[in-house]
This record gives C-alpha cells, sequence and structure tokens, in this order.
C-alpha cells in the first residue's frame, strides 16, 4: 500500500511572487508525487495582494488536486532550515502539501444563508456540504469571523456526520467585514467557510489545549437561564465564587481579576474530572444584587461547572500535558505523517514572552513530523465528543493512516 506523505514550507519573503516560489518549490520537492491536498496560510501582511496568491499557487503547482487556505495574524510553518517558527505581524507564508493515497479529499465553499436549520434532517446538512457521510470524513474548516455562523455550522457537521472529526479556526488579521481571505481551489471568498473533507484512509486525531486549570471544586448549576448562572449547589455563584477567591493565594487572587473562566463538564457520567473534561468559557460579567453570574455559552440544569484560571504557565503545563498524554494513547497505532496547529492571537509571544512556544513544544514531542498552521480568531476543535469554537485555546489535527 502506498504510504501518506506530508510536507511543509514557510517563508519570510516579503515579495508575493517570491515566496510563493519559494514555499512552493521546497514542499514540492519533499514529495514523490504532486499532492492531493495543499494547505495554503498567508499572512494579513499580503491582505492587499489575496486575489494574486491563488493564480500564483496554480502557475507553481499546476497538478494539486484541491487548495484551500486562509489569512491569519501569525503564521506557522517549517523554515528553510528545518525548525519550527511563528511568524507573527510578519510577512510570511505557510503551505503544507500531502500526498493521501486511497483518501477522497473535497473541497468546498459554503455560506450561512446556505446552512439549514438546526432542526433540518441530516439528508439537508450533506446536502448543503456536498460531502457523503460514508465513508466517516474528516473536516478542516477555515471560516470568515464575521459571516460564517460558525457555531451552527459546527453543531450540523456533529449532527449529519457522526464519528466525524472537525477542526479550523476564523480568519485573523483583518477588523473590517469583507476583508477576510478565505481561499479554495482557484477563487479568493470573502465570506462563509472553505473547508476540505478527507474520506477514508486517513485519521484526524486532535489536541485541544485551553490552557487553563481548575481551582476549587466542581458544583452543579441548579438554576439558570440561558448563559446566566442563578443558582449553584443552591447558592448564589457570585457568593460562592467570593468565597473561593478569599481562600486563593494572593498570586491567584490578581489573576483572578483579569484571567477567570468557566469551565462545562462536557461528560455528566464522569466522577473523576482531569484535564480535557472541560469545556472553557469566558465569564462574561456578574449581578450583584442576585449573584448571578453569565457566562459565554448557554447552559441547563444540572450541569458541572468549576471556576478556571488562565497564565503564560498554565497554558505551557496544559498543552504539555496534553501531548504527553497524545503521546502516551498512540504509540501502538501508525506514526503521525503531519500536522495543523491553529493557535489564538491572545497565545503566542504576547502571551509566553518568546516566540515559537506551542509549535516547539509540539516538536519535542511529536518530532519530524511537518506542521503549519496560523493564529486566529477562534479556533475550532472537539471536546467531550462535541465540537465547539473556543478562544485562547492551540487547537492541532493531527494526520496518519488507518490502523491494521
Amino acid at each position: 500500500m502506498a504510504q501518506m506523505q506530508w510536507a511543509n514550507a514557510l517563508s519570510n519573503r516579503s515579495s508575493l511572487e517570491a515566496a510563493v516560489a519559494d514555499v512552493s518549490e521546497r514542499a514540492a520537492s519533499l514529495l514523490p508525487a504532486p499532492a492531493d491536498l495543499g494547505l495554503v496560510f498567508i499572512s494579513a501582511a499580503f491582505a492587499s495582494e489575496y486575489p494574486r496568491l491563488l493564480p500564483l499557487l496554480r502557475e507553481q503547482l499546476p497538478d494539486v488536486k484541491a487548495i484551500v487556505g486562509c489569512g491569519g495574524g501569525g503564521i506557522v510553518g517549517m523554515s528553510k532550515w528545518g525548525q519550527m517558527q511563528e511568524l507573527e505581524d510578519a510577512p510570511a507564508l505557510s503551505l503544507s502539501l500531502a500526498c493521501l493515497p486511497d483518501v477522497q479529499v473535497q473541497a468546498f465553499h459554503i455560506v450561512s444563508e446556505e446552512l439549514p436549520d438546526l432542526d433540518s434532517p441530516p439528508n439537508r446538512w450533506v446536502e448543503a456540504i456536498g460531502v457523503e457521510p460514508s465513508p466517516t470524513p474528516q473536516f478542516i474548516l477555515l471560516s470568515d469571523p464575521f459571516s460564517a455562523k460558525i457555531n451552527d455550522l459546527l453543531q450540523g457537521l456533529d449532527f449529519a456526520y457522526p464519528g466525524s472529526v472537525s477542526v479550523g479556526g476564523l480568519a485573523s488579521g483583518s477588523s473590517t467585514p469583507g476583508r477576510t481571505g478565505l481561499f479554495c481551489n482557484n477563487r479568493l471568498y470573502r465570506e462563509g467557510t472553505v473547508g476540505v473533507a478527507l474520506s477514508g484512509n486517513i485519521v484526524l486525531e486532535t489536541i485541544v489545549a485551553q490552557g487553563c486549570r481548575p481551582i476549587g471544586k466542581p458544583y452543579q448549576v441548579t438554576a439558570c437561564d440561558r448563559n446566566i448562572i442563578l443558582e449553584i449547589d443552591e447558592q448564589p455563584p457570585l457568593v460562592l465564587l467570593r468565597q473561593l477567591i478569599e481562600s486563593l493565594s494572593e498570586e491567584d487572587r490578581l489573576l483572578a481579576q483579569t484571567a477567570l473562566f468557566i469551565g462545562v463538564v462536557r461528560d455528566e457520567f464522569k466522577l473523576e474530572l482531569e484535564q480535557g473534561d472541560f469545556l472553557i468559557r469566558n465569564l462574561l460579567g456578574v449581578d450583584p444584587n442576585i449573584g448571578a453570574i453569565a457566562i459565554g455559552d448557554r447552559i441547563r440544569p444540572g450541569q458541572r461547572i468549576q471556576f478556571h484560571l488562565r497564565d503564560a504557565q498554565t497554558s505551557a503545563e496544559d498543552l504539555e500535558w496534553l501531548l504527553q498524554k497524545y503521546q502516551k494513547h498512540n504509540q501502538s497505532q501508525p506514526a503521525p505523517v503531519g500536522a495543523l496547529m491553529f493557535s489564538c492571537l491572545g497565545r503566542g509571544e504576547g502571551l509566553y514572552g518568546k516566540p515559537n512556544f506551542d509549535s516547539q513544544l509540539f516538536k519535542r514531542y511529536l518530532d519530524n513530523i511537518p506542521l503549519g498552521g496560523f493564529f486566529c480568531s477562534g479556533e475550532i476543535g472537539p471536546v467531550g465528543g462535541s465540537t465547539f469554537l473556543h478562544g485562547y485555546t492551540s487547537v492541532f489535527g493531527i494526520c496518519r493512516q488507518v490502523g491494521t
């Protein structure tokens, strides 16, 4: 059986022609045949030249079957010296090429107006996406942050394609609607979602590093209204939160003023909770009159929550723990051949105080795996069997062949 192969090249050339020629030549030279899939991430420094990207790529790589990509405020890839790099706020172009034998590769673009209602049957979603549910597809999704209705899309994909995995991110680098760059085959789009479905002899595994640590203990939501928590353990949540903060160290009390989050437990039946069991959501505000708190997601009675803190050290330890767990649990499987990184604009050098942190930590545990990606305005990845849009997160999608 032919083997899956993957390559990545990153260029910081300030000329788009030079950057495209650089990454195309280097990435293609590492593969034995024309690629089935190309994934391209381009710095917002090239925003005025987005319309020129795909024609230049097609000129260099006419035989690549499908190309998808987007613009970003920071770009991730492999330098010509084989170093993992995260180039933030600078001209950069990252190209991943993959030879995927026995894998069906299907690129698509969809706008929010084409999304079925959430109460539509699965076949309506299959018709809208244009991808058959069998064999089970794996999705890479790149979306416009202003127009994609991404939460509806993720719910629909989970519903219509049970067992599928979806990863990706929201394009970044522009605060103006209509200036986002989304690329699919030979076209530049300014709205909606571009994606690629991979079906057949491929496994897409994920690491979703939300960068938080729990404080205190889990509570059960006993009264709520949409995203407003009125009671936990039959008490006003603000009362219990104040008691919790008083019990923290001075350092954590200071951190709680600016970096306090809510973790929602995804598995209602799991008793012993650990990292990865929580969906982290923003704490949006409090009502001191009734002691309620508002969070960045809908909540329902009976769900368990726990307060969380986030800082650079916690983010580093969280990612390292997840990488160790992945390495341990996948020793008997075929080795990964390629990976993608979708990291929040709020991470990177601004969080850690030094460059290339998440990508080099990934390389420490999963060496010799070509890695490409970008810094997102929101990250897409699964937690507890469902797919969500995250913030302050690094999502890794890791590709390998199906085990025998």
